[in-house]
């Protein structure tokens, strides 16, 4: 396999080595999902309009499933358009929807000759049928791919998701084919539209905001979350370093304490009594 340049840009020496730092370092995430928040006020800080912010958005959205596929990375989830961003200005709105069209076609070969698989999550029937059209093309071209999968999630929301996966659970109950009963977390996460995927270990925010905004609410449980400053325009591979090497920092322990912890615990009080 050729070596991984979405960016049209040779990896440095420089960068490989903060890769191999990294990688020895500790756990590379297996599934990243980001916020990529800030795209209009890093636009209207730099005194253009909203639009410019999201197509420079675009170079930051390749650099980082670029640089994810070189550490190994297994699955990257992107918020890229929500249910609430209906609802933004009409103009903007197109414009994003054209951006989106154009980008798929410049950027699907790139993602296939890279063995990078795209799938999205969302209610995609809202698109406008050539959006639709080029996220078919794309998600049928590399279908077969399995370095990194790249989701995008597009017209989404955690609780049009979870909604989702209660109706198709409350059909079977209703057909006779499930036993209410038997209903648990396992069953309500293989009905969301993440099924068969990971949950995310870190999850990103830019732009400083300290909110999840609808994202993959039930996915997100026990995700390690990293919030930084820059807005996603501005948020590049060197980034998304600090975000995995703070990840890496972190003492995972799922609600449940680390072994010896107890018996630690119960010594203590056995010496001081």
């Amino acid at each position: 396999m050729k070596e991984l340049t979405l960016t049209n840009k040779v990896q440095t020496k420089d960068d490989k080595e903060k890769q191999s730092l990294l990688a020895n370092a500790g756990e590379i995430p297996e599934h990243i999902a980001i916020i990529m928040d800030g795209n209009g006020r890093w636009a209207k800080k730099k005194g253009s309009i909203r639009l410019h912010g999201h197509k420079v958005g675009v170079d930051s959205v390749r650099d980082i499933t670029e640089a994810c596929a070189q550490l190994g990375v297994k699955y990257l989830t992107l918020y890229a358009f929500s249910t609430e961003n209906w609802g933004r200005p009409t103009a903007e709105v197109r414009g994003l929807m054209r951006l989106l069209v154009a980008s798929l076609r410049k950027e699907a070969d790139n993602l296939h000759e890279n063995d990078i698989k795209l799938v999205t999550i969302g209610q995609m029937d809202r698109f406008p049928a050539d959006c639709q059209d080029e996220l078919q093309e794309a998600i049928d071209l590399t279908a077969g791919n399995n370095r990194l999968q790249l989701c995008l999630a597009l017209s989404y929301s955690g609780r049009w998701d979870i909604t989702e996966a209660v109706k198709k659970i409350a059909r079977h109950v209703d057909a006779g084919r499930l036993d209410p009963e038997l209903i648990n977390d396992q069953m309500i996460t293989d009905h969301l539209s993440t099924a068969n995927v990971p949950d995310p270990d870190l999850i990103i925010r830019t732009s400083g905001e300290y909110r999840i905004s609808n994202f993959l609410l039930w996915q997100l449980a026990y995700s390690e979350l990293y919030i930084t400053e820059r807005y996603w325009p501005d948020f590049r591979r060197d980034q998304l370093y600090e975000a995995i090497e703070s990840f890496q920092q972190r003492d995972r322990r799922f609600g449940k304490i680390k072994n010896g912890e107890d018996e630690n615990a119960n010594n203590s009080r056995l010496h001081k009594n």
